[in-house]
């Protein structure tokens, strides 16, 4: 299928591995221009310097804390006005409820739903007064499903999928949708950790933990970064101008209810 995007420009925040990762390379192999994202430097230009060579769509790439209003103006300086934004960040750790001060929650919130809307906040105007865009907000799982140890990640990224909600309904006359991506144990380094922690708290193997990290999801496996990126491709295509407002669950069918 062409997605019709070729030739786009595209913002995929904290893109030097992991889903926005996938992500990029989704949005490169369908011929769109790329600015990605990371903090550390090494990592970043490695990533750039094989994307380059795997794809002939352009790749910028930019250095930058996105939590930092800093950060978020180096972006905007190096693709102004993008057809497509990604929003992406590393979630909070895990932990007990009371073990959570007000720097916590503060660097949380700030993270996971005010650096968002920061940015969204930038790239919408340009998006709506072309009549096209496309920004995909990766959230979690735990927005829908909230889960012991993870107030922190929930909260912060429940609070950005109800700030967007009356904005998209004012984007989507412009042909601009926005759409949350919710995943759910993908194999990327975030899991690692939890294994680790696994490991750590309960005196498992690696294989144990591995395997408990699976033992809930229907599919019986973690999920594979390409398919959540293919997924992000396609809310990003022509095709997708109808979908707007949506949570989309990406869990090997983990979700217990039925809305």
């Amino acid at each position: 299928m062409n997605l019709g995007i070729a030739g786009r420009s595209a913002i995929v925040c904290a893109s030097t591995r992991g889903l926005g990762l996938a992500c990029a390379e989704a949005l490169l192999a369908e011929g769109v221009n790329v600015t990605i994202n990371g903090r550390d430097l090494s990592r970043l230009r490695a990533t750039a310097d094989r994307l380059s060579r795997t794809w002939p769509a352009r790749v910028n790439a930019v250095a930058a804390d996105l939590a930092t209003r800093a950060g978020r103006d180096a972006l905007f300086a190096a693709c102004a006005g993008p057809d497509i934004l990604v929003t992406n960040g590393s979630g909070p750790d895990p932990g007990e409820f009371f073990s959570f001060d007000e720097a916590c929650w503060i660097e949380a919130l700030n993270g996971g739903m005010i650096a968002p809307l920061m940015l969204i906040q930038r790239a919408l105007p340009a998006m709506q007064a072309r009549k096209f865009g496309r920004i995909v907000n990766i959230t979690s799982a735990m927005v829908t499903t909230p889960r012991p140890k993870m107030a922190l990640s929930s909260g912060a990224r429940a609070g950005l999928v109800a700030a967007v909600k009356g904005v998209l309904m004012e984007a989507a006359k412009d042909n601009v949708t926005i759409n949350n991506l919710a995943p759910e144990r993908f194999d990327t380094d975030r899991q690692v950790a939890m294994a680790e922690r696994l490991m750590a708290e309960e005196v498992l193997s690696w294989d144990q933990a591995r395997a408990r990290q699976v033992e809930g999801i229907p599919a019986k496996r973690l999920g594979r970064p390409a398919e959540f990126g293919a997924t992000c491709a396609f809310i990003c295509s022509e095709q997708a101008a109808y979908m707007t407002g949506m949570n989309i669950r990406l869990d090997g069918g983990s979700y217990p209810a039925l809305l």
